[in-house]
């Protein structure tokens, strides 16, 4: 399964790349949603992993991106430290599919993925 983890914080982008490529993960990354909008029109990751807090395109926008532009239904799972509801709501409202708090466990994040990678082969083959 191959996950675009679009995140500006350098530390965090390489150790939740490490955590997922030990999982059997085939792992994109991106350091801002502009490089991300990018990789997105020629690419189709089977998930999205973004920070919402970032340069040129936020995370928020990203969702919007994909939902409305590309008109895909790739699983996105939104990470912030901005735990505001207001913020989580907007999130959902634009067609993301989790979100996690920062600071979170990696261990956390595997589980998440793994539910939303299974919920999206369940409904495509039904």
């Amino acid at each position: 399964m191959n996950i675009l983890l679009i995140e500006d914080d350098i530390l965090l982008l390489k150790t939740v790349e490490y955590k997922l490529t030990k999982n059997g993960f085939d792992v994109e990354t991106c350091k801002n949603g502009y490089d991300a909008t990018a990789y997105l029109d020629a690419n189709t990751p089977d998930l999205i992993v973004t920070d919402i807090m970032m340069p040129f395109i936020n995370g928020l926008e990203i969702v919007s991106y994909v939902r409305n532009i590309l008109k895909r239904d790739t699983p996105i799972i939104m990470l912030s430290c901005a735990g505001l509801e207001k913020t989580v709501l907007e999130a959902f409202e634009l067609g993301a599919d989790d979100f996690i708090t920062k600071p979170f466990s990696p261990n956390e994040l595997i589980i998440r993925i793994n539910k939303n990678l299974a919920t999206r082969k369940v409904i495509k083959n039904t």
